[in-house]
């Protein structure tokens, strides 16, 4: 079974991460940032929102299961939100993909338009997601340690879901 990264930036990426680690054929995860001009931005420097930086989820997944995480993306959160999940706001939360295959990059494209016909049906306006391809793909940083599997580690911690309601599939 061949496997590949996808990078899922959809909000708070302690939940996205947490929820992630369950899709079938996931084997790993890490957060971190990706998107920005800084090199090895910090969590603060991130926050300010002045490094262009999304918190973004890196998933070593099985390239079967590309479909599944990519439904779990618009399906797990307000894609139609600019630059911010729910009271989470600014930039660094905004509703990005980054694919490592031209496959990956297609499929996304594919789930993007079928999330905007639901999302429209729906009452909701444009999806604000933005993809990037493989010959696109900018560089990932890993989060400081405490960032990884925050929620595993601190059991009463705070990272909402902030879905539509529509489903994808």
């Amino acid at each position: 079974m061949s496997t590949e990264k996808l990078y899922l930036a959809m909000g708070c990426f302690w939940g996205v991460e947490k929820a992630a680690k369950l899709l079938p054929g996931v084997h790993n995860t890490e957060v971190g940032y990706m998107g920005g001009h800084a090199e090895n931005p910090t969590y603060t420097q991130v926050c300010t929102g002045l490094t262009g930086h999304a918190e973004t989820v890196e998933l070593e997944i099985d390239s079967d299961q590309i479909d599944t995480a990519l439904q779990f993306f618009f399906e797990n959160h307000d894609p139609t939100q600019v630059d911010g999940q729910g009271n989470d706001l600014g930039t660094q939360y905004r509703s990005v993909i980054f694919t490592s295959t031209k496959a990956a990059y297609e499929a996304a494209l594919k789930w993007r338009q079928q999330a905007q016909e639901k999302l429209t049906a729906a009452g909701y306006g444009p999806v604000t997601t933005t993809i990037y391809g493989p010959n696109e793909l900018p560089a990932f940083w890993p989060a400081e340690e405490y960032h990884q599997d925050y929620l595993a580690k601190n059991p009463g911690g705070y990272c909402p879901v902030h879905a539509t309601g529509i489903k994808c599939g």
